[in-house]
């Protein structure tokens, strides 16, 4: 007979989901608003190049100059939601990055275009971080890959509504505007709305969620709390930066982002040749590599909560991402089976997330837990302007052999240096 669970264990169990679905989906819809304004310049690449006359150099340099401003404001973000809550921050991005993206819709020149990724940048900088903390401060390390799943799974499922709206949104011509600028209106405009709504709903933590009664909070809190004073430190957030494991996970960020993004921002190019398609219709045939993405995301989150092992469960899609990626690049395959590859590769390129953050969330705690996330996707997203400037020049000039390799390659790095991480014995349990 299966052993029958303690009342204690049932109820923080119920108390976990009341949670999950009270802050997980709206988390949701602000990642996917996030990851829109972020990629879109994909969807509108072939039209707004072709209109600006832009080169894939000027492109590629443009879409990677966004993380340049990211960049910056990375661990302060992480350290104001730790010390002072999330919600008025969050508020600030999401109203600063939306009114930035309505702009951006407006430009003419390459200036202009690498001015208005790196203020957004600037603007979204601290939104992902600050979500990962602000998560720690509601999921125990247990439950810490459901929830990371939960809210990541939004990055693929932004691509796949964001492909066929583009699409669409790409014929739109009011008030004589073209219809890839409408592209950057449109979804703008939503970020803003959000923000002002993110005041009210989000709690910073359980003992501040008047939606549960005093039992629940006191749970919650008590269990956080208790894990935090077995894993802590008196180490400073400062020393923190310099430890083997946080440099390690650094490096494997930057790289898996060269790869990621790279793939990300030339996907519907790639389609558009494979299967000799329109612009528009590349962009929604694009849905379906995001739509695998959304399946591999939530199975392996799950999986690693399950098995215990956040580790594996980074670094295998890593490796698997970059073998199904060079097969996609194979001369002479029909164009449904590029596709099949390419829907592989795509559901490796998110696959590694939930894993991969739960390791650096378990591996410190408090301003030091916030100063490494950040630390990490600060130094891993300087990966994101690598990537596709690299492979913009190498495009430009007409080397996508180098593409191909630069990407597997990346992947290779990533799961390497991952596999290099010393864990915790209670993250090993």
């Amino acid at each position: 007979m299966m052993p029958i669970p303690k009342r204690d264990s049932l109820d923080r169990e119920l108390f976990r989901r009341k949670v999950a679905r009270r802050v997980l989906p709206f988390l949701f819809i602000l990642y996917v608003v996030a990851y829109l304004d972020r990629a879109n310049i994909a969807f509108a690449r072939v039209p707004m190049t072709r209109q600006l006359g832009f080169s894939d150099a000027v492109y590629g340099l443009g879409a990677g100059t966004f993380f340049l401003g990211y960049f910056l404001l990375e661990i302060p973000g992480a350290l104001i939601v730790e010390r002072w809550g999330a919600r008025r921050w969050i508020c600030r991005i999401l109203v600063t990055w939306g009114i930035v993206t309505v702009l951006f819709a407006f430009i003419k020149t390459p200036g202009q275009f690498y001015a208005g990724r790196f203020l957004l940048g600037v603007a979204e900088a601290g939104f992902f971080p600050g979500v990962i903390v602000y998560l720690t401060h509601w999921f125990r390390e247990s439950d810490r890959s459901r929830a990371l799943a939960g809210f990541m799974i939004a990055a693929p499922v932004a691509l796949v509504l964001g492909a066929p709206v583009s699409a669409l949104t790409l014929h739109l011509n009011w008030l004589g505007v073209v219809g890839w600028r409408w592209i950057f209106i449109l979804q703008g405009l939503p970020a803003i709305l959000l923000g002002i709504v993110t005041l009210w709903y989000l709690t910073d933590s359980p003992r501040d969620a008047h939606w549960l009664d005093a039992a629940e909070r006191e749970s919650i809190q008590e269990a956080l709390d208790l894990e935090n004073k077995r894993s802590g430190s008196n180490e400073k957030w400062w020393s923190t930066l310099r430890q083997r494991d946080l440099l390690l996970l650094c490096s494997a960020h930057a790289f898996a982002n060269i790869a990621g993004y790279g793939f990300i921002f030339w996907l519907p190019g790639t389609i558009k040749t494979a299967m000799r398609l329109s612009a528009g219709k590349a962009d929604a045939i694009s849905a379906l590599p995001f739509a695998c993405a959304v399946a591999s995301i939530w199975l392996l989150g799950h999986s690693s909560d399950r098995t215990g092992k956040p580790k594996l469960h980074a670094c295998a899609p890593m490796f698997c991402g970059a073998v199904f990626f060079a097969l996609s690049a194979v001369p002479g395959q029909p164009a449904a089976v590029v596709l099949g590859w390419l829907c592989l590769t795509a559901a490796c390129v998110f696959g590694w997330l939930p894993g991969f953050w739960t390791l650096p969330t378990g591996l410190f705690t408090g301003p030091s837990r916030a100063a490494s996330v950040g630390l990490i996707n600060s130094v891993g997203n300087l990966g994101g302007f690598i990537g596709p400037a690299l492979i913009g020049y190498l495009l430009t000039t007409g080397s996508p052999r180098a593409l191909v390799f630069l990407v597997s390659l990346s992947y290779c790095a990533a799961g390497g240096l991952t596999a290099c991480v010393h864990l915790k014995r209670r993250q090993r349990s």
